[in-house]
């Protein structure tokens, strides 16, 4: 009799919809939503596969293949993160098979995991006070094994009679200065012996938890008040100005909610800002407390979701601090998701798909476990404010800092006037150079805010003015003198720096513009006696990177830290007295409709690093444009002038948050072939939604991998369900690729792209 049970199972594939299996009897038992199997997919290809549906609605296709076998009879994906996976992929427009390849570390199966197993050492058995004397008088004979024996008893605290627990190897040998060899010897005369046991690859911290830190006046009020407003609300943000003591506040709504034995997850943007947090969550919440970012291993992401997944009061995580990725993990209780620094544009995913924005699929993921989400910010995006603003959310403020601490003083430097005058010294102006002296002379730290990485953006020929490029993608090579290669920021491609001209033969060659590694070496020359250290995506690679360079900073080893905007948010310095912010016209004159309010923040948070404990810090800006509006608000930390203003603005010109927008990214490694179809495209969409589409256009980077690219942008308006929209967006599409075969066409579409 035919088996007429089917399974609808999720590819890690770039197809749209689910794929409908036969189960077969054998395994029947084993297959349930949530488990992982392998299926055949097209010819001979071997996939695994989530199943996310049993039935028996016999598919109305010939020749159903069967399920192949079951990886892992424990379900890995729960009904909420299979709820998440589908809205994710029908609100991105992407498959859930691209959401699953997001979702899950590589061979995640459970069966697969394995433990990380040490070597442990112990006594053979026990011992008396004169057997133990007899031992160490037969190994004077042998110092470097007495050295281990008695290094051990140091270790573990022996005491004569009884038995203690083992110690491991390489703590052994660290401590007795020995080798391997020498402890084998031990090991072969029995006194001591050697056991492999599974250990966690995640450092864990000891169970001593530090009490909760009583809140200030400010913070109870904001405190009862996001308390207040949850009680009718879902979401409430939290504007609080930089070192207002928004953590303090995350920490009394977390106490809360591990209580109740629900789950936490807290987001921050940024891999950095897990280093200093995570130190001050487990000192209150121990071991319940998990980190999870891309910088693990598969085996230490398995460890941590397995850890997630088995719920279980004594060992799995309650309180998960992670970057957008933790969205995915397994939880089955949450409580309170917090979104901190809710408007950064790291929260949003470029590429590949799924191109999701954590903060927007947070809330989501909130609403499907009837949690309560809390966004914090110094300065929120527009979209969150208006929401709040306009009652969607709740709003809560905190307008001073902890301990009354002044926000800091910020002293605009005219560098046009200041080259004019022959002032700057190389890329400072006087009135930071000036306060670099001062904080030094003080003993205080400083940190510098330039947000491009390498030496010179670019080199040029001052001859002819060539300028060397990349050989795929058009933009120019950035020189980086620490490896003396020109690099390509969007390919990774490089070559050596030219000695001579491509073009005039000159071998007057000159670095234009400067980056972080060049003001490394200035500061070096300026102040020599300064300790100095670089943050960037050049020097943090390593898994440890971030959290060496933070504790050098926060133990007063590094007196200058120069980086990109990865130190401009969310760090608490004691010592910090002083922020540069050495080119502010580059933030500004980006063409994008967000360029003033992302200026604006990026500012706004890298200013708020300074001053932050017992006196007011100090800024300063370089610009060539002091008299700049946005540049006038930040002046005055005024955040809500900067919302009104930019509100108007979008009003005007239709954009968010008045309305949705969607880019379409078409690429052809042929210029005219793709000018020909993304012209079809544009045509199409107008035809639908009229004046509502732009372009198609040449984007700032107009070649990326020799792939040539055009972009069209399509605004639906607000208020207008957008499931019907995308769903004409889809279909044009669709056509396109049918209708002209462009098999080397590529398609790429982004929801909420900016």
């Amino acid at each position: 009799m035919t088996n007429n049970r089917f399974a609808d199972i999720i590819l890690p594939l770039a197809v749209k919809g689910r794929f409908t299996y036969r189960i077969p009897d054998n395994i029947a038992g084993n297959v349930r939503p949530g488990v992982m199997v392998t299926v055949q997919f097209g010819g001979r290809k071997l996939y695994s596969g989530i199943v996310c549906n049993i039935h028996d609605k016999t598919p109305g296709i010939k020749n159903i293949k069967s399920v192949i076998n079951v990886i892992e009879g424990t379900p890995l994906i729960n009904e909420s993160q299979l709820k998440l996976w589908h809205w994710i992929s029908e609100y991105y427009l992407c498959s859930e098979g691209e959401v699953m390849k997001a979702a899950i570390p590589s061979e995640i199966s459970l069966n697969n995991f394995k433990p990380r197993l040490e070597t442990f050492i112990k006594f053979s058995g026990k011992f008396t006070e004169d057997e133990l004397n007899e031992i160490l008088d037969k190994l004077k004979k042998a110092p470097k094994q007495q050295d281990i024996l008695s290094a051990y008893i140091r270790l573990t605290g022996y005491k004569t009679g009884t038995e203690v627990f083992p110690v491991s190897k390489s703590s052994l040998l660290s401590e007795s200065h020995s080798s391997a060899g020498i402890l084998e010897a031990l090991i072969d005369k029995g006194i001591l012996t050697s056991v492999s046991q599974p250990v966690s690859r995640i450092s864990e911290t000891n169970g001593y938890r530090e009490p909760i830190e009583q809140l200030s006046e400010a913070q109870t009020t904001a405190f009862r008040s996001i308390k207040s407003q949850l009680l009718e609300k879902d979401i409430v943000l939290l504007h609080g100005v930089t070192s207002s003591g928004k953590t303090e506040i995350y920490i009394h709504l977390i106490e809360e909610q591990l209580k109740k034995g629900k789950q936490v997850l807290y987001m921050l943007p940024e891999i950095a800002l897990t280093t200093q947090i995570i130190l001050r969550l487990k000192k209150h919440f121990g071991a319940v407390t998990g980190v999870y970012h891309s910088r693990f291993s598969d085996p230490e992401k398995v460890e941590i979701w397995k850890r997630i997944a088995e719920n279980d009061p004594l060992n799995s995580y309650r309180l998960i601090l992670g970057v957008r990725s933790s969205l995915f993990l397994p939880f089955s209780d949450l409580g309170l998701i917090i979104v901190d620094e809710e408007h950064d544009g790291s929260y949003k995913q470029h590429d590949p798909a799924p191109r999701y924005h954590a903060r927007d699929s947070a809330i989501m993921l909130a609403s499907m476990h009837k949690a309560k989400t809390i966004l914090g910010s110094a300065s929120p995006s527009v979209e969150s404010y208006n929401n709040a603003v306009n009652g969607k959310y709740g709003l809560t403020g905190l307008k001073e800092r902890f301990g009354l601490i002044k926000l800091p003083t910020i002293i605009l430097a005219n560098t046009r006037e200041a080259y004019r005058k022959k002032l700057m010294v190389s890329h400072f102006t006087p009135e930071l150079l000036q306060a670099m002296d001062d904080a030094l002379g003080k003993e205080e730290q400083i940190i510098l805010f330039q947000n491009r990485r390498g030496f010179s953006p670019y080199i040029e020929c001052s001859e002819c003015g060539w300028i060397p490029a990349c050989i795929q993608c058009a933009v120019n090579l950035t020189y980086h003198k620490g490896i003396g290669k020109l690099v390509c920021h969007y390919c990774g491609y490089t070559t050596s720096m030219p000695s001579k001209c491509d073009n005039c033969h000159s071998t007057e060659m000159v670095t234009r513009g400067f980056g972080t590694e060049k003001i490394e070496d200035e500061i070096k020359i300026v102040f020599p006696a300064a300790r100095v250290a670089r943050m960037d995506q050049d020097t943090t690679r390593n898994k440890n990177s971030f959290n060496k360079l933070i504790r050098a900073f926060e133990d007063r080893w590094i007196d200058i830290l120069i980086g990109t905007q990865m130190i401009s948010k969310g760090l608490d310095f004691e010592n910090l007295t002083v922020v540069g912010i050495l080119n502010a016209d580059n933030l500004l004159n980006y063409p994008d409709f967000r360029a003033h309010e992302r200026s604006f923040q990026l500012m706004e948070q890298v200013s708020g690093r300074a001053g932050r404990r017992q006196k007011q810090g100090k800024v300063v800006i370089q610009t060539s444009d002091p008299e700049n509006k946005i540049i006038r608000l930040v002046l005055r930390h005024d955040y809500v002038s900067m919302f009104r203003m930019q509100y108007e603005e979008r009003m005007t010109f239709n954009y968010p948050p008045f309305c949705r927008m969607v880019k379409i990214s078409i690429k052809h490694k042929d210029r005219s072939q793709l000018n020909h179809f993304s012209d079809i495209l544009g045509r199409d969409l107008k035809e639908i939604f009229g004046k509502r589409v732009l372009g198609p256009e040449s984007p700032v980077i107009a070649q990326v991998q020799l792939w040539y690219i055009k972009t069209i942008l399509i605004k639906i308006e607000r208020g207008k369900p957008p499931v019907k929209a995308k769903q004409l967006i889809i279909e044009a599409i669709v056509r396109l690729e049918k209708e002209t075969g462009a098999s080397s066409l590529k398609i790429a579409v982004d929801v909420d792209p900016y």
